[in-house]
């Protein structure tokens, strides 16, 4: 066996240049023998080893810390050993000063005598603490002691690998120091299991997942269904991403609680070690693991879009040729680069390479899409290095599922810079948005797949995304179209952080301005300030916010459940409002400028500020920054980077949502003010569909550019289109009846103040209350400010009306394609009525 030390690579283990997967069983323990040892004697031993190798194991996991010798025979075997410490965990420990001591006193000494052994894989310094001496004790001191016996076991071998054992009970038991996640699970039916699978992926965030035991009981199950459970439920967990099992057991000899047990049957072999049916069964899937096939074989395209990547480029594309996937092709899209991207790319004959001239992010992928031979699309950036495995469980959760496209992690790579790791805890990453466990409402742009398909049924990437912006609206058009967006924890890739804060403040800039093109396309995903809403949860690599609330797990009678229902702690984005743009502009200075004439406000003044300083402090100290890249100024930075991105970002998203040109409406849509209508009146001989006619307008609208929301269900109107950058015009529906299968369509109009005018009515009054409040004594005309007000009012209503009017002639073309014939306002057909009266030309309104 190599003597590599194990370490964790991203989702999985590395043990030298190869993956480790951890195929593993338990072992053990067995009667004392007259020295109180639990192990079996050494002839014993080396003949069960033996055996296990013929499992295709390479680990097993003993519950108590074994000899020398144990571990020198499981090296000659190359087998690896996961070593439980015990000590009292079934004791109230934390109401015991000398409990705490043996604790530590024990995975001290395990540490202590084994850590050095190559054939050490890790250590789990507790296993399976009661749900009830967890509420006891409470949850977050029991994870602080966790933490605290992974430093003692981490002073002794700072490179030893730790863990704790957890099960269903204390799933919400979240220790910070732990290398990797580990979870006892007993679940028999698929979707049971791999649903809980998912949810542990989700807990695991960005550390390995390890079942650390599993197994069938053939006692009451019969060997015939345990052998079925065993070859399915190893499958399913190897294509969950999971980092490794550990079956248990080996053997039906066991002794627990100070008993032989006789009544159990979970080993793989009997008492005697004569293999059982399933033995078979987890040798052939321990034998192909981790790669199980897939339903299907298929090509897959890589897209790699790049402008001045050079940088990066040469270690995204060395990771790309040394992908697991038996069938994929790499395509760069060199967007208009001005440094030695053509050369890097050259130097790869397995890349396909096109260079445009500089066109964006979204026109790039889109020339991909184009050039693509595959029948699934993927993308990465030029600053990512792919996991070799990438693709493998990317594009094996797409065939598996019935997902349209997919998405996956994106971690800081372990070489980046500690300025990288400081910008990846800060606000604003790449980061990937989960409605449930499974199905994502979002995906980064950096680690995506999509078949090719529904990429063309939407028309591909909207070009108008040069920079950022492009991953969202792809998500969200597609969700439109009733597809669904899978996540796979398994397929991550290493992102490249910017190099320095500057390079980061302007991605955020890029962000704020894909925002605001973001807000005038999809305005039903934003609120009144510029915020995007989202359905789901949002798991960033950065920081999201101060969590003032912990967990909520349950508690009493309610607490006695196998699986305990978790209320996970969220960043309070309320609180996150106090860094916003928005209150520094209208609470922040106007305080401090009042403090000028009013000393009384100074107190509220440094208040407000300071509650905007504190905010970004408390968010830095929650952050989580890898243990080897924090340096003293570490959450300093990142508390000036919650302080700044958010003022970096909305700047430029208000300033591109102030200074957006809209594109001047065709010369049929020119109305004017007076010829306004609220209600316009369509009428058909036939059975008119008012739906078909809600499309024929949609249409109309799109055609011109102009950004709408259809009515999501909550709405009082059919329809809101942002006519201007001053007002939404809002149209609701109605059909009415007539004799003989005649039908009236009655459409009324309603208008809306856009953010940019509220903005602009809440800066003048500001500045009217300011001016009126300073200067009221010394310059009595003061109050002629107001008169903006009324003019302000009167603009905006001046547009309302002339794009109302502009908005009823679309409508009439709409109509025109329907075959429905507009009628004069003051004539509107009644349901009496056998023919229409005259009616107006077509666009009359719109002169």
């Amino acid at each position: 066996m190599a003597n590599e030390r194990v370490i964790v690579d991203g989702k999985f283990f590395r043990a030298g240049a190869r993956k480790f997967f951890v195929k593993g069983i338990t072992y053990g323990p067995f009667a004392p023998d007259a020295d109180g040892g639990t192990f079996a004697k050494r002839d014993q031993t080396r003949r069960d080893f033996e055996q296990i190798r013929q499992l295709n194991a390479n680990l097993v996991r003993v519950y108590y810390p074994p000899p020398a010798w144990f571990l020198d025979a499981a090296a000659e075997f190359g087998l690896r050993v996961l070593i439980d410490v015990p000590w009292p965990k079934h004791l109230c420990f934390l109401d015991s000063k000398d409990l705490q001591r043996k604790a530590v006193q024990d995975v001290r000494a395990a540490v202590r005598s084994a850590a050095a052994h190559p054939a050490v894989f890790a250590f789990s310094v507790v296993n399976e603490i009661s749900a009830e001496i967890v509420r006891w004790s409470g949850v977050r001191v029991v994870e602080k002691f966790i933490d605290h016996l992974v430093s003692e076991a981490k002073a002794i071998s700072p490179d030893c690998l730790c863990t704790f054992a957890s099960f269903p009970p204390t799933e919400f038991l979240r220790p910070e120091s732990i290398d990797f996640v580990c979870f006892n699970v007993y679940l028999h039916q698929p979707p049971a299991f791999e649903g809980y699978l998912a949810r542990l992926q989700s807990l695991a965030e960005h550390r390995p997942l390890v079942l650390g035991e599993f197994g069938m009981d053939s006692v009451r199950s019969g060997e015939a269904h345990r052998s079925e459970f065993l070859k399915w439920q190893i499958e399913s967990a190897f294509n969950c991403g999971l980092a490794g099992t550990v079956l248990f057991s080996y053997t039906d000899d066991w002794f627990r609680g100070g008993m032989q047990i006789e009544d159990w049957g979970f080993g793989l072999t009997r008492r005697d070690r004569s293999p059982k049916p399933a033995f078979a069964v987890v040798r052939e899937q321990y034998g192909t693991a981790p790669h199980f096939a897939f339903p299907r074989s298929t090509k897959v395209s890589v897209v790699v879009a790049t402008f001045n990547g050079a940088r990066t480029l040469e270690a995204c594309l060395n990771a790309l040729a040394r992908l697991n996937y038996p069938d994929y092709e790499v395509i760069v899209i060199d967007d208009g680069s001005t440094d030695s991207t053509p050369e890097i790319a050259a130097r790869f004959p397995f890349v396909r390479y096109f260079r445009q001239s500089n066109s964006g992010l979204s026109a790039a992928r889109n020339t991909g899409i184009a050039a693509a031979r595959g029948e699934i699309v993927a993308f990465t950036d030029d600053d990512c290095r792919p996991d070799e495995d990438w693709l493998h469980y990317l594009i094996g959760d797409l065939l598996r599922s019935d997902f349209a496209a997919v998405g996956g992690h994106n971690f800081l790579p372990p070489e980046d810079s500690p300025v990288a790791a400081a910008v990846a805890a800060s606000p604003g990453g790449p980061a990937h948005v989960m409605l449930t466990d499974r199905e994502a409402e979002h995906i980064p742009g950096c680690n995506m797949a999509f078949y090719k398909w529904a990429l063309e049924d939407i028309s591909g990437f909207d070009p108008v995304f040069r920079k950022a912006g492009d991953d969202v609206d792809v998500c969200w058009r597609l969700q439109a179209r009733g597809r669904k967006i899978g996540f796979s924890p398994a397929g991550f890739v290493w992102h490249y952080r910017r190099a320095t804060l500057k390079a980061y403040l302007k991605q955020q800039a890029g962000y704020g301005e894909a925002e605001a093109l973001l807000a005038r396309k999809h305005p039903e995903y934003f609120n009144s300030f510029g915020g995007g809403i989202w359905k789901g949860r949002i798991y960033a690599t950065g920081a999201a916010g101060v969590i003032l609330r912990p967990s909520v797990i349950y508690h009493g009678v309610f607490g006695s459940g196998f699986f305990q229902r978790l209320y996970s702690g969220e960043a309070a984005l309320p609180v996150m409002l106090c860094t916003s743009l928005l209150y520094h502009i209208f609470v922040n200075l106007p305080l401090l400028a009042l403090t000028l004439y009013f000393n009384a406000l100074w107190p509220l003044a440094l208040a407000s500020a300071g509650l905007s300083l504190a905010v970004c402090v408390i968010a830095a100290a929650q952050a989580h920054i890898p243990r080897n890249k924090r340096r003293w100024w570490s959450r300093p930075v990142i508390a000036a980077m919650f302080l700044l991105q958010p003022i970096v970002r909305g700047w430029h998203r208000l300033k591109v949502r102030l200074n957006f040109e809209l594109t001047p409406p065709p010369q049929q849509l020119v109305a004017r003010a007076d010829e306004a209508p609220d209600t316009v009146v369509f009428w058909s001989a036939a059975h008119a569909d008012r739906y078909r006619f809600l499309e024929a307008i949609q249409r109309q609208v799109a055609a011109q550019s102009r950004p709408f929301r259809p009515d999501t269900g909550w709405d009082s109107f059919d329809l809101e289109v942002q006519a201007s950058a001053w007002n939404r015009i809002r149209l609701a529906t109605v059909t009415e009846e007539l004799d003989q299968g005649r039908r009236n369509i009655r459409c009324r109009l309603g208008a809306a103040w856009s953010a940019r005018s509220k903005l602009l009515m809440a800066l003048v009054i500001a500045f009217a209350v300011i001016a009126i409040s300073v200067l009221r004594e010394s310059l009595p005309w003061i109050w002629m400010t107001l008169v903006f007000l009324p003019l302000v009012i009167w603009f905006v209503e001046e547009d309302r009306l002339i794009r109302q009017a502009a908005f009823a002639g679309l409508l009439e073309a709409a109509a025109a394609e329907q075959g429905l014939v507009p009628v004069k306002p003051a004539q509107s057909v009644s349901r009496r009525d056998v023919a229409p009266v005259a009616a107006q030309p077509q666009g009359a309104l719109a002169e």
